[in-house]
């Protein structure tokens, strides 16, 4: 056998290794954001950010995952959206099961991806109950933003989370449904004086949340565009835009700081090769 046809098969046995490895474990990715209007606090806040679990499991009830989490002890816990997966045939069970004891560690707040949006707004397509997932998490003492905000003071800093469900055409393939400011602002009204942290799970419309006013911006949904290259980041999106700016990692778009997580779980592509799920921790300071 030549021995370029030995190197591309132990190359491709390799990647094969490394797609199973990646798999079957996550990482804790940590950020900083900094502001002036962060100044007052006494000190420095860390958030725990989820996003994309997919049913996705870590331990048979999710344990390894939940013990990375508290060990970061966070003071906030902040979902982004598609921790289930809205087809038919897929159980939601395990994962209310883990996040409803989220809020033993510290205070949670869940925003909704495009797989709960679509279940609460088209309910007779899916024999899935979004009215009965969020009532079980709620009963756990979980905080739903769906269009909405909860504020916090914390010392003499006032931060603003806001939760954003964008229109359904948002989420169409290759791009063609552009959100703007003024969408933004029908759903969840101006940005203020705070610090605004805005949970708006799809990356490709970061410029009109920077523009909204957002100081960081949290996303998901592109999983972290599936394979990665370094240097360049993800290779694809779900909505398949090739190579998307914001495929994950932390970014810097004007005056906004924005995070974008890479996921814990997969869907419709489980592939994941030089792109490890994760679980985001970011200090305010």
């Amino acid at each position: 056998m030549k021995p370029f046809i030995i190197t591309a098969l132990l190359g491709l046995l390799a990647a094969v290794g490394e797609i199973i490895r990646e798999l079957r474990c996550f990482q804790v990715t940590h950020y900083t954001a900094d502001s002036p209007k962060l100044a007052g606090l006494e000190r420095g806040r860390k958030l725990i950010f989820l996003s994309d679990l997919h049913n996705y499991r870590y331990g048979k009830k999710n344990e390894i995952l939940y013990e990375a989490i508290a060990e970061e002890k966070p003071d906030l816990i902040l979902i982004g959206g598609d921790m289930l997966i809205r087809t038919d045939g897929y159980s939601y069970g395990h994962t209310a099961e883990f996040l409803s004891g989220l809020p033993r560690i510290c205070p949670v707040y869940y925003a909704n991806g495009n797989h709960e949006q679509k279940l609460k707004e088209r309910p007779r397509k899916y024999r899935q109950s979004y009215r009965e997932y969020k009532e079980r998490l709620l009963r756990a003492g979980i905080h739903f933003l769906e269009n909405d905000s909860a504020v916090f003071r914390w010392g003499r800093a006032r931060v603003r989370i806001t939760g954003l469900e964008i229109p359904m055409r948002g989420y169409e393939r290759a791009a063609k449904g552009k959100v703007r400011v003024k969408d933004i602002e029908e759903r969840v009204g101006k940005a203020g004086e705070a610090y605004e942290i805005l949970l708006a799970h799809h990356p490709g419309h970061v410029e009109a949340y920077q523009e909204w006013g957002a100081d960081l911006i949290l996303c998901g949904h592109y999983h972290g565009g599936v394979v990665g290259i370094p240097g360049i980041g993800g290779v694809i999106a779900p909505d398949f835009t090739p190579f998307p700016k914001f495929s994950g990692g932390c970014y810097q778009a004007k005056e906004a700081c924005v995070v974008v997580s890479r996921g814990l779980g997969v869907h419709s592509v489980p592939i994941r090769l030089f792109n490890p799920a994760e679980v985001i921790a970011v200090e305010l300071r």
